[in-house]
């Protein structure tokens, strides 16, 4: 999906500080010797980004086209929904949609694969780090960002317990590609309690956490809610 979204990115007209975030394709699913099969009749994939010329861009010219092809996959462009964003607050409970990376494999390509228990502060530095980077970016005045000191990721450690007691694992290597090269990151998927400023939980919620929320990492959702309630229809542009 990465390189379908990127080709639109040359119609906003500062790039650097646009940033987006997408989900996997979400419907039923079966593990094959060829990779994973779709099984139902609807998928779904979820976009977000800080630009709405960036989603107006996007939505417009998917349901311009009679079909969207995805590797094997053909799809057919029927409608869009919009999330209306939550009241943030500074303390918000969050569900991973996709895997949460904390470190890049061009920073370091030894941690970027290493396990680093997210209790520690090791993993809310990397997060801090990253986030107010991209924030600045993203247009954030230092003023701004002087505020945006609490910072603090605090796992669901019931859900931990209950994971490790299942012998399952929360922390998997997933391979991403940089210029064509592939790489190898580790990505953690688990329940969390964020306590930041209301404008930070809004960026990552929007933006994705973490690093390579372009490539569809870090997508969040917020927990014990029902996105459903949250939506209305989004208009579409359809060439005539």
């Amino acid at each position: 999906m990465t390189p379908y979204i990127d080709k639109y990115l040359k119609s906003i007209k500062e790039p650097s500080r646009v940033f987006y975030n997408f989900s996997a394709l979400k419907g039923q699913t079966r593990v094959g010797k060829e990779g994973l099969h779709f099984y139902s009749s609807k998928v779904t994939l979820i976009f977000s980004s800080n630009d709405p010329a960036l989603v107006e861009s996007l939505v417009n010219q998917l349901f311009n086209e009679t079909e969207v092809h995805l590797g094997k996959l053909i799809l057919n462009p029927i409608n869009v929904d919009q999330e209306q964003l939550a009241d943030f607050t500074n303390e918000m409970k969050y569900i991973c949609l996709s895997p949460l990376a904390i470190i890049t494999p061009q920073d370091n390509p030894v941690d970027a694969k290493r396990f680093i228990n997210p209790s520690f502060d090791v993993f809310s530095d990397a997060l801090y780090e990253n986030t107010l980077n991209r924030m600045e970016r993203a247009g954030s005045t230092p003023d701004e960002i002087a505020q945006y000191f609490q910072f603090q990721l605090v796992p669901d450690k019931e859900y931990l317990t209950k994971i490790k007691g299942e012998e399952k694992k929360f922390a998997r290597i997933f391979p991403v590609f940089i210029d064509d090269e592939k790489y190898e990151v580790r990505g953690y998927t688990f329940p969390f309690t964020f306590y930041a400023h209301p404008k930070v939980q809004e960026f990552v919620f929007t933006c994705g956490f973490g690093v390579f929320g372009e490539k569809g990492f870090g997508m969040l959702d917020i927990a014990n809610t029902d996105p459903n309630l949250r939506i209305v229809p989004y208009p579409i542009k359809k060439k005539e």
